[in-house]
């Protein structure tokens, strides 16, 4: 007894006190960010985040078959601290047991329910990475650029726990010191095979059981502490910071030291986006030491599949690698090298697609290199990785710890744009044509109405009547957006809105000329600048339209994905706040209310898939409407793969539109493939950059001779096609005209969803 309980608890003094250092140590580094003020609010929303993340694994388990596994292996890590309670109360006490639960059966069968859950989710662990091995895979792994090492190594001491639980439970049953008489089915049945062997025998056996047992845990710890596994005590803290909802629909304000900057009047020490791994918040240095390197968001994200070096996973491990080389000069109280004086020697790369392995190490020319840099500058992130993100979401929307990629990497384009004056060429047509003309294409603001003048009813333009004000049967302000106005492709979906609306009786105008970009290309690439300006000139245009209506009554409607999401979740940032709907969610309460009633066709309707939008499906979680106006259409919708949440996007966002694909495979022809891998004779979507990447992709690959016939529509196209079936003489409604029931506004955790994911 005296042996065995000076080993152990010495053991645990010593690792413990190890482990103390290093949770300091850590404390401090993440401590060394950026305030963020906005991440202990809303408690009552945070333990019910904490609650179904973590407890109940909601996000692991989108992929069916891991997310059991370590459904199991997360429990086990919860119901196994009892088993550790006896452990530690057995080297004083031979017959120790929890008081109150410590004899319950039903503890006992827990606890060795899960223990035996684990090995069979070791098995399927050890599976899934020898079919997903990067060696073997290569870019196709989603465990490409991890460290796998340390991966197997975990899975080996996991195992141990489990088999020196059994091992010392087994001999404790034997000798009669197991609190349960019964319930503890696998470690009284091990215990049978003991049966025969004298008390001493079995007091040895307990106690080498016992040592072990309690040694490979304190093992265990030492190494997740000093490890990727780190996860394992940080992600709980990471999912109760996270951005609620969460990180995807608006993108944070420019803060500078926890505070908004002004950007009509800066402070002289403000820092403009991230520039340096000091820059992050806190919160962005839990992200990065959070990550699990499980590569569910690379296996997602479109550039990555389209042979971009662009990983979300890697660029969170190159941020990790690079704040912990850099701790010295952070806490450790070294002094930080001149600009300039540090000559910076690149090493190369660990896979290409990683770029802090071009310095190694925790000296000068790691403290001074680039943040943002090309290999021969030793920058830890390429701009080729940086500009090759779509902005998608599809990496926020898998990650299972809430890490918050798209902020981050918006947030080093901020930097590069507004300080370095560093970013693609294209770009500065961009920026050139909303500074000047308030739009991307550079089109003049007195052409914004052409897109109307080839309907046969009159598109009324507010302030036309020179009243200044809205009538009082005026419903909704039409926002038509850049590409409504001015792309051939994009003014066909707003004609057929404006047609339905003008059917359903609804009560509607637009702004005309006076309506500009609403700034989402802008800020996307990280020119916060142009963004607000643009905002701001808005904000003030649209609180005068709405000027006198009381909230409730600010209402927008548009065809644009980027524009409803700006609107309606952006714009509140700089006092703009209007209930903003997505023109599917609007047509569709047209249909319930009768005043639109779309006819099928009678020769049958046509095979459709149908493309989620990211800014409309992912960022604001509206899935239904869309599927259900291809439905009222009469028309049958064939789903593709990865559709809904997991959608792979058209590769326009981020700014990527105005700019050109010199890497890999072109995002929209991968998309296209997969839309006419359904054999769907029509693709519908709700946006109008998708339907121009759609359409190029569809024309690229008619061109080679491959989908034939196939036309690219938004789902308003159809839905007026279907209407037009009906009786003319009614309008196209069976009501008559009458103010429309409010659609709901998309809100995160509440909007529409639409079923069918596939799992994992």
């Amino acid at each position: 007894m005296i042996a065995r309980l000076v080993i152990c608890l010495a053991l645990t003094v010593l690792v413990l006190a190890v482990s103390a250092r290093r949770a300091w140590w850590l404390y401090r580094l993440i401590g060394a960010g950026q305030p963020a003020f906005d991440r202990t609010d809303q408690l009552g929303a945070r333990l019910r985040t904490q609650v179904v993340e973590v407890f109940g694994q909601r996000k692991l388990l989108k992929w069916s078959v891991p997310g059991i596994a370590h459904l199991f292996t997360f429990w086990a890590f919860v119901l196994l601290l009892t088993v550790y309670i006896e452990a530690y109360g057995a080297l004083f006490d031979e017959k120790f047991h929890i008081p109150l639960i410590g004899r319950w059966a039903a503890l006992g069968f827990l606890q060795d329910f899960i223990a035996v859950a684990v090995l069979l989710s070791l098995g399927v662990f050890a599976l899934l990475r020898v079919r997903q091995a990067p060696e073997r895979r290569q870019r196709e792994s989603r465990f490409y650029g991890s460290h796998t090492g340390p991966a197997w190594f975990i899975l080996f001491m996991i195992f141990n726990v489990v088999w020196t639980l059994f091992f010392f439970r087994a001999a404790a049953s034997a000798a009669g010191n197991l609190p349960y008489e019964s319930g503890a089915f696998a470690s009284i049945g091990l215990g049978h095979l003991f049966s025969g062997l004298s008390p001493s025998a079995l007091f040895i056996l307990e106690s080498v059981g016992l040592v072990l047992h309690i040694g490979v845990m304190l093992a265990v710890l030492i190494f997740v502490l000093y490890s990727k596994h780190l996860h394992i005590f940080v992600a709980p803290i990471n999912v109760s910071a996270k951005r609620l909802p969460k990180a995807l629909g608006p993108l944070l304000p420019m803060e500078s030291g926890g505070k908004p900057i002004d950007f009509e009047d800066p402070g002289e020490d403000d820092v403009f986006g991230r520039g340096k791994i000091e820059d992050f918040t806190w919160k962005g240095m839990l992200d990065f030491a959070t990550c699990t390197e499980c590569g569910r968001c690379q296996s997602q994200c479109p550039a990555w599949n389209t042979g971009k070096p662009l990983s979300p996973k890697l660029v969170i491990m190159d941020l990790r690698d690079h704040l912990f080389a850099k701790a010295p000069y952070l806490i450790g109280g070294k002094d930080m090298p001149e600009e300039g004086s540090v000559e910076i020697s690149s090493n190369g790369h660990g896979v290409p697609e990683s770029g802090f392995e071009r310095v190694t190490g925790s000296g000068e020319d790691q403290a001074a290199r680039p943040l943002v840099g090309t290999a021969e500058m030793g920058g830890v992130i390429d701009p080729d990785v940086l500009w090759s993100c779509t902005s998608c979401g599809a990496c926020v929307e898998q990650c299972p710890v809430d890490i918050e990629h798209v902020d981050h990497i918006i947030d080093m384009r901020r930097h590069q744009v507004l300080i370095e004056s560093e970013f693609p060429s294209e770009l500065g047509v961009l920026f050139k044509n909303l500074e000047n003309k308030g739009n991307p294409w550079g089109q003049n603001a007195k052409d914004r109405m052409e897109w109307a003048k080839k309907l046969d009813f009159e598109v009324p333009v507010f302030g036309a009547d020179g009243s200044g004000e809205l009538s009082a049967d005026t419903e909704y302000l039409f926002w038509i957006g850049c590409a409504g106005a001015f792309d051939d492709n994009a003014k066909k979906t707003v004609q057929a809105t404006a047609e339905l609306m003008h059917r359903a009786g609804v009560g509607y105008v637009v702004l005309g000329p006076e309506e500009t970009c609403t700034g989402d290309p802008a800020r996307r690439a990280g020119n916060e600048f142009v963004f607000q300006m643009l905002a701001q000139q808005n904000v003030e245009v649209l609180n005068a339209v709405f000027e006198g209506r009381e909230p409730g009554k600010r209402k927008i409607v548009t065809t644009c994905p980027h524009c409803f999401n700006t609107l309606g979740r952006e714009y509140p940032q700089l006092d703009g706040h209007y209930e903003v709907v997505h023109h599917t969610q609007l047509l569709n309460s047209l249909i319930r209310d009768g005043k639109l009633v779309p006819v099928a066709d009678p020769s049958g309707g046509a095979d459709v898939t149908y493309h989620d939008p990211c800014y409309l499906g992912r960022h604001n979680e509206v899935y239904s409407p869309p599927r259900e106006l291809v439905g009222a259409a009469g028309l049958k919708l064939t789903e593709m793969p990865r559709h809904a949440d997991r959608s792979f996007c058209c590769g326009a966002g981020g700014a990527r539109m105005w700019m050109e694909e010199h890497i890999g495979k072109r995002v929209n022809l991968a998309r296209t493939e997969e839309a006419l891998a359904t054999e769907a004779t029509q693709i519908a979507t709700g946006c109008p950059f998708c339907k121009t990447m759609l359409t190029d992709g569809v024309t690229e690959k008619q061109n080679a001779g491959e989908g034939e016939g196939v036309q690219v529509l938004d789902v308003a196209q159809m839905l007026l096609a279907s209407v037009k079936r009906g009786d003319p003489s009614s309008n196209g409604h069976a009501k008559a005209a009458e103010p429309a029931v409010e659609p709901e506004p998309a809100t995160p955790g509440e909007a529409d969803r639409s079923d069918g994911n596939p799992s994992d």
